[in-house]
């Protein structure tokens, strides 16, 4: 790369710079002359690549000093689609295929991962791969539980990488144009956030257990998570609905929402957590709520509200996900990529239009508006820029979507230290802060 003597004295100035328009990014330390050598090509490997995976190769493609060099997926389908999608996105070169990505970390060539494994490897993975020297981008919620939200602050602090959360909203250019008037005080004091989802998920049905399919390998699909046996309603996709593997729908996806929330509000643990709801709709196998509210307040003064129906579609301000910001002098709806500003007597006084045709669907993002979040993942890389969503920062908003689901299972309000995140005064909901693990897979620093 050219002029490397000047970047390397820009990067000493670099550890404490902030993301412009008020994003929140701590000044987590890191030495970046020995940990962040300049290179030509950064080597990554894309663990997961069924469904949000594919995602992250068609973004990584666009990313000029990318090499994809690993696929790794337990289903050889999805690893041969995978392996294809690179090479039809541009990769000069087919990556390699791998079932099991610690082959991938084997190689000392690889310089980072991302990861969009289901929940239950997020954290388990990433430690393997912090362990191994490789930055991280890890796909949300990043952990199964707090404990694990915990565990992987820790690494981060250890091992000194660049772990990246993909609440790739933090990146959309209206979301952080509407952040900046949320700060600078359009609204006066901003004091409540509404934030919701809504979809129409068939029922699941009840699986039947069933012959391992010979192209999956069930086993280290499992992985840390205790077994239980095979089942036809399973895999790929309904495993978000069962407690052993998945998180339910607040944490896939009201953690983008409330993530906003947090950042709009310019708030860190609440005071108190309270959950309802239930599966509603259909009698099946579906474990977590399909029907969910949270409440959320802060000590200041301040409260956020989740409400998610997985099951039935009927928008809210017409869409249906978004966050609502609730002020003294009005209102700010913030619509995917689009924002509209309203005074106290429902007059609006601003619409912001998206910066982009691309529609954002319900499966997730715009996908290509994925770009600049993985683009400002290997700039912190390469130049040591400051990370838009570091990992440490955004796992508290990670925590009131776990925090949601203690208290739904509990079926109680609960009590939290704002200065922690603990929960207080309540062993039985400490309970769940943690999961059990198969033997020998349990995660360690």
């Amino acid at each position: 790369m050219s002029n490397k003597s000047n970047r390397r004295n820009f990067l000493k100035t670099v550890g404490t710079s902030t993301v412009a328009l008020g994003a929140i990014v701590p000044a987590y330390s890191f030495n970046i002359l020995s940990s962040y050598p300049l290179k030509d090509k950064y080597r990554l490997a894309v663990i997961g690549v069924n469904s949000r995976g594919s995602q992250h190769i068609q973004a990584l493609s666009k990313i000029p000093n990318v090499e994809i060099a690993y696929i790794c997926d337990v289903d050889t389908n999805a690893l041969q689609k995978g392996i294809d999608l690179a090479v039809k996105s541009g990769s000069p070169n087919p990556p390699k295929g791998e079932k099991d990505f610690r082959k991938a970390l084997d190689d000392k060539t690889l310089d980072a991962v991302t990861i969009a494994m289901p929940d239950h490897w997020h954290m388990p993975a990433a430690m393997m791969a912090l362990q191994a020297g490789k930055h991280v981008y890890i796909e949300k919620p990043g952990s199964h539980n707090p404990a694990e939200a915990d565990l992987l602050t820790e690494a981060v602090q250890k091992y000194g990488k660049v772990v990246q959360m993909g609440n790739q909203r933090r990146s959309w250019p209206r979301v952080r144009e509407a952040m900046n008037e949320l700060h600078s005080g359009t609204l006066g004091r901003v004091y409540y956030a509404r934030t919701w989802y809504s979809n129409t998920r068939p029922s699941i049905g009840f699986g039947k257990p069933a012959s391992i399919p010979d192209w999956l390998n069930f086993e280290l699909w499992q992985g840390p998570a205790p077994r239980q046996e095979f089942k036809d309603n399973l895999i790929h996709y309904n495993w978000h609905w069962f407690w052993n593997w998945g998180t339910g729908e607040i944490v896939n996806n009201g953690v983008h929402f409330l993530d906003l929330a947090r950042w709009g509000l310019q708030v860190d643990y609440p005071s108190k957590v309270y959950s309802n709801g239930g599966r509603y709709q259909y009698q099946d196998d579906w474990q977590t709520p399909d029907t969910q509210t949270a409440s959320y307040d802060f000590e200041d003064g301040k409260s956020i509200l989740w409400e998610g129906r997985s099951c039935n579609a009927r928008s809210i301000n017409g869409m249906g996900s978004g966050v609502s910001f609730h002020g003294e002098n009005g209102t700010l709806e913030l619509l995917n990529n689009s924002y509209k500003i309203y005074e106290n007597k429902n007059e609006l006084i601003k619409s912001a239009d998206p910066t982009t045709n691309i529609v954002v669907d319900q499966k997730g993002a715009g996908f290509d508006m994925d770009v600049d979040h993985f683009q400002n993942f290997i700039n912190a890389i390469d130049k040591g820029d400051a990370l838009i969503s570091p990992y440490p920062e955004i796992k508290k908003s990670v925590l009131l979507c776990h925090l949601g689901n203690i208290s739904y299972r509990t079926g109680r309000a609960l009590n939290i230290d704002t200065a922690t995140g603990k929960i207080k005064n309540d062993p039985e909901a400490m309970k769940l802060w943690g999961r059990d693990y198969q033997p020998g897979w349990e995660p360690t620093l």
